[in-house]
């Protein structure tokens, strides 16, 4: 019997037999730690292995990307216990400065095509728009794999989505993933692997492969993956200094937990609607919702491409009065690009507040939160009580968040 993606990244990785449901050790190409879990690990590694090292330095690293730079004295100290670790241990820590680490993974080519990757951050899953395994994990397990190398894993069952038709604009790739997101439920896939196929996902950039992979978190996924095409190989290639990539595909006998068509002709502008991800409807559904805050960001869609989409409407305008909009890139180096095309000057001409990289509202120390009875537009991925404040978020795409801020209102980019 033939096998999916994920069976044959797992089988890569492990000497064992990889089947749906089976419990395999799995060697992983990379382990990481971030701000919020890392003092943990650091303390459980100290507990457990003291005076030992990390199994591979080289392979395992902290990236800090909730509270950048850090706003209280906690986290600060968090910080600095694992940047003294990571000195003892000769590992690389991604401070403050660089942005989220999932995107930092990517960007430095550390993921490539068939990695596996593990870290104590619930939206890893993102690695899958290269085509690779990403985990979130406890901080006791991520403390195993920085000693190890491994971890234990369920083989999971795999859905297999198609997607029919196309789209474009004033629909993107975020309106794609929460027509997804309706279709499956918050639970739809709970457990599975999802993988992607499609005209429409074949077409898709590294960065709204990022925003569709990235909220398999709320759909209930493992992860979801997406078979490369070549501008993703290319990259993957360019960013990992030319090591061989060699794209995974599924054999034509594998055998899927289940299969489903999705039907996006006509698909018009989508929004998630405040107190849960999967309850969508179409944002012209959405009548005089009056906005507190517009928020463009996360590891959803801090991408550069996401920032020139809300720049192409905030251009020549004001956001309107009463509202505030702020804007955290991926990372630095999407903060670099906004910088050096002029992106920047257009949403401070627009009166959005700019901040340094990092996953913005998604942590509640960064910046994008909000008061009790406020109500907030925002380019994330969860709007449960409390996850972007005491108020009330309601996720869309980059566009729509501009267009919102810039009326004042919930309205669709057209």
């Amino acid at each position: 019997m033939g096998k999916t993606i994920i069976e044959k990244i797992i089988s890569n990785h492990t000497r064992e037999n990889v089947a749906p449901r089976r419990i395999v050790w799995m060697d992983l190409d990379i382990r990481s730690a971030r701000d919020f879990g890392g003092p943990n690990v650091v303390k459980n590694f100290e507990r457990e292995y003291s005076g030992e090292k990390v199994n591979d330095p080289f392979r395992t690293c902290f990236t800090f990307d909730l509270v950048v730079p850090a706003k209280n004295i906690p986290y600060a100290n968090n910080q600095q216990i694992c940047r003294k670790f990571a000195e003892g241990q000769r590992i690389k820590v991604y401070d403050v400065d660089r942005g989220i680490g999932s995107h930092i993974l990517l960007e430095k080519g550390l993921c490539i095509p068939g990695s596996t990757v593990v870290g104590t951050d619930s939206h890893l899953n993102i690695l899958g728009a290269v085509e690779a395994l990403g985990q979130g994990m406890g901080d006791q397990d991520i403390t195993f794999a920085f000693k190890t190398g491994k971890t234990w894993f369920e083989v999971p069952e795999t859905i297999k989505i198609n997607i029919k038709g196309t789209f474009s604009y004033p629909v993107t790739a975020k309106d794609l993933t929460l027509a997804v997101l309706k279709k499956l439920g918050a639970s739809g896939a709970l457990g599975k692997a999802i993988e992607f196929y499609g005209e429409a996902i074949e077409n898709l950039s590294l960065a709204e492969r990022i925003t569709l992979c990235s909220m398999a978190t709320e759909m209930g996924a493992i992860c979801a993956v997406i078979p490369p095409n070549k501008a993703i190989l290319d990259y993957c290639k360019q960013r990992s200094e030319n090591r061989e990539i060699e794209p995974i595909f599924a054999d034509s006998d594998a055998e899927y937990r289940q299969f489903m068509e999705i039907d996006i002709n006509g698909l018009q502008p989508q929004i998630s609607v405040p107190p849960r991800p999967d309850n969508i409807r179409d944002v012209s559904e959405i009548k005089e919702v009056k906005i507190d805050f517009a928020f463009l960001g996360s590891c959803t869609n801090g991408r550069f491409e996401d920032f020139e989409v809300a720049a192409e409407i905030l251009k020549g305008k004001k956001v309107a009065s009463g509202v505030m909009m702020s804007a955290v890139p991926a990372t630095r180096e999407v903060y670099g690009e906004l910088l050096e095309k002029g992106l920047l000057k257009i949403f401070f001409d627009a009166g959005v507040i700019v901040s340094n990289p990092g996953c913005g509202g998604c942590a509640s120390g960064h910046i994008g939160m909000t008061g009790k009875g406020e109500v907030q537009i925002s380019t994330g991925n969860r709007n449960f009580p409390g996850k972007q404040g005491a108020g009330f978020t309601y996720l869309a795409s980059p566009a729509t968040v501009a267009a919102s801020a810039v009326y004042g209102e919930i309205v669709s980019p057209e």
